[in-house]
This record gives C-alpha cells, sequence and structure tokens, in this order.
C-alpha cells in the first residue's frame, strides 16, 4: 500500500493570492520573523515583496531573522536583504513608532505563535495594533493554525497586578486561540478602534499539528512540538535556580541543577501517575543560561499521550515537590515568577497544591466560555 503523505498545515499565506485586492497598491509594512513563511517554506516578506510594495519589516523578540537569544535587544538594521529596512519591536522600544511608520500604509502580521500566555509574540501584536490604531493604518493578521490545538485551556489566568511582557490579556497559561483569534480577543477588549481584517488559514479543524508533520522553530529556544506542550509548566523554572534546560537540545523538556537527587525525584513524580507524562532521571550540562558548563542532574519529560497531558499542572506539581524536597531550589526572581504565574500564590506557597490545581481548572473553562465570541474556526 502506499503511504500518503500528510496533508500540510496550510496557513493564511498559503492563499494570499486570495487577497490580492486588499494589498494591491498600498505601501505595506509586515511584522514577522522566520515562522512567517508558507507550505513550501517561502518566506511571506520574500512572497509579498514580489507581489506588492512592501516597504518595511518589523521583528519581535528574537528578531526578523530569529538570531537573538531570549530577552536579548535586538537593533534596527537600515537596509536588510530585501533591500527594505528592518526595525526591530524588542530593543530600545517594544511599539510602533511613527517614524517606524512613516510612509506605511497598511500593517501586517505573520508569526507563529504556541499557544502560551508566557510567549512574547502576542503582546508584540497588542501592541502594534495600538499604535496602528492611533495611527489610523489598518492592520492585517496572516492567521496560522494554533500547533496545541484549538480545544485545550490550562491554568490560572493572570491577574492585572501582573501583567507584564510575559503576561497580559487576561489569560490562562495554555490558551487554544490562534492569533488571529487572539487578534480579535485583543480588539474586543483593549482596541476597539483598530481596523482589524483577519485573513483565515484556508482549511483547520482546530486540530493539533498532525504527528510526521514539520517544525519549525518559532524562537530559538522552542525546537518541538514537545517542547511547547511542556513550556506552560517547566517554564515557571526560569525564576529560580532550577535550569529549565536552555543551553541544550531539550529546552523545556529537562529541568535539574548540581544539587538534585535525579533518581529520588524522577521516582517521586512518577508516583504520583501524573496523566500522559513519565519522568526519567537524566544528566545534562547546558552550554548557556544557568549553571554553563556546569553538571546538572534532574528530569526529562516524556509526553506519552498529549490529549491526557496538562502541561501546567505537571510543572506546578514538580514545583511544588522541588521545593518540599530540595531545600538549595532557590527563588532568583520572585517578580519574573510571579508575572509568569499571574499572581504571587505560587511565590508564597501558601495554597495547597489541590486547591491551586482546582482553581486553575475553573479559571481555564471559564476562559474558554468567554473566548467562544472571539474564535473563527469550528
Amino acid at each position: 500500500m502506499m503511504n500518503t503523505p500528510p496533508v500540510p498545515y496550510l496557513s493564511a499565506i498559503d492563499a494570499i493570492g486570495e487577497h490580492d485586492g486588499l494589498l494591491r497598491g498600498r505601501r505595506l509594512g509586515l511584522i514577522t520573523n522566520p515562522s512567517g513563511v508558507n507550505a513550501a517554506f517561502v518566506s511571506t516578506a520574500t512572497l509579498l515583496a514580489a507581489r506588492h510594495n512592501l516597504v518595511a519589516l518589523y521583528g519581535p523578540e528574537h528578531g526578523v531573522r530569529g538570531d537573538a537569544q531570549a530577552g536579548e535587544a535586538v537593533g534596527t538594521r537600515s537596509t536588510g536583504p530585501l533591500g527594505i529596512p528592518e526595525y526591530s519591536l524588542y530593543g530600545r522600544t517594544n511599539r510602533l513608532t511613527p517614524a517606524m511608520m512613516e510612509g506605511v500604509e497598511l500593517m501586517l502580521f505573520d508569526i507563529q505563535d504556541i499557544g502560551s500566555r508566557f510567549y512574547t509574540y502576542i503582546y508584540t501584536l497588542g501592541e502594534a495594533m495600538e499604535a496602528c490604531a492611533k495611527s489610523g493604518i489598518p492592520f492585517i493578521v496572516l492567521d496560522r493554525p494554533n500547533p496545541l490545538g484549538g480545544h485545550r485551556a490550562e491554568g490560572t489566568v493572570i491577574r492585572p497586578a501582573f501583567h507584564s511582557g510575559v503576561g497580559n490579556y487576561g489569560l490562562p497559561a495554555r490558551h487554544p486561540l490562534t492569533v488571529g483569534e487572539m487578534a480579535r480577543r485583543i480588539q474586543r477588549l483593549r482596541v476597539p478602534a483598530c481596523g482589524l481584517t483577519v485573513l483565515p488559514c484556508p482549511a483547520w479543524d482546530r486540530s493539533p499539528f498532525p504527528a510526521g508533520g514539520s517544525w519549525l522553530n518559532p524562537s530559538p529556544n522552542m525546537p518541538s512540538a514537545t517542547a511547547a506542550l511542556v513550556y506552560n509548566g517547566t517554564c515557571f523554572f526560569e525564576g529560580t535556580t532550577i535550569s529549565e534546560g536552555r543551553g541544550t537540545t531539550r529546552p523545556y523538556e529537562i529541568i535539574g541543577a548540581p544539587f538534585i537527587d535525579a533518581e529520588r525525584l524522577a521516582a517521586e513524580m512518577n508516583a504520583q501517575k501524573l496523566p500522559g507524562v513519565r519522568f526519567r532521571a537524566c544528566c545534562f550540562t547546558p552550554t548557556f543560561s544557568k549553571h554553563q558548563g556546569t553538571p546538572c542532574h534532574g528530569l526529562q519529560l516524556h509526553v506519552i499521550d498529549a490529549d491526557a497531558f496538562n502541561g501546567f499542572e505537571t510543572g506546578i506539581t514538580l514545583f511544588q515537590t522541588l521545593r518540599a524536597t530540595t531545600p538549595e531550589m532557590a527563588v532568583t526572581s520572585p517578580s519574573h515568577l510571579n508575572n509568569l504565574f499571574g499572581d504571587d500564590t505560587l511565590l508564597r506557597g501558601e495554597e495547597p497544591l489541590d486547591d491551586l490545581l482546582a482553581r486553575a481548572r475553573a479559571e481555564s473553562a471559564a476562559f474558554l466560555r468567554e473566548t467562544a465570541v472571539d474564535l473563527i474556526y469550528s
């Protein structure tokens, strides 16, 4: 029997010819990065430059070219490979300024999101929508599927006092929206004056990226769909002395530190029988970031059932287990931990784990009800 190759998940850029009338004769700006490609892996910037008058590019965290590490300020290039300016929205400013938008008549956005509150691209989106609304520039989102699927939400909802560049818009840790659906929500809640148009994916049934499909890193430390799944729980270790796997080939899938008893921790976590995941003791030496060049001991999270797995609940259970058993684990950045978690209860450690998880389930379920109005795909 002949094997049929998986059908690629199509994004709005794959049907851009159907929307030429919206773009023709206008000076275009494009907010993008290397994840902005069509199904043949041709960049959105290249395609638009060939068909229309593309006059400027704008990059989020990691830059237009995706070559900067997390949190690294990115500079502006006066002329990039396409012969047009490349402006940074993650450097001296995270906002579109009037000078950056001079001459732009229509702003486009094409970046792959991963359905996580911590991922900064959706905040670049929101800031850009606000700037374009103030300048009277229409805004178009070229939509992309949510790689984790469009049905699940996980975690507690962020509180307004903890809004930051890694959390806003009343989101839970994991959300099921596409970037186009997120833009509709931002417009509804924050920027009603934004002249928003969402160009939809040609066909998406809200299912996750298929097994065997290709994964293009949307950022330097997001190398797989599994990393995106576990990110919604292991990202909390960023604010601690525990390495979240940066500087390894498995960021977020492995955690550890020089002082952890890995075999004991693996046994303790596996004894809890968390759904969809198994824990394996491992050793690693980060090449950069925390504990650079120092052997670490910890765990690799192996997701064996993505439908049953809950990244937020797994990460929080692991966090609380380490805090109870490993006194060397310390919070190095309380404000960052609070901003990631969305309030200060994890830092204070006063809410029993069962109560915290019950609250997370109730709040994520409420979020799904509240965002039904923003959905584009059934």
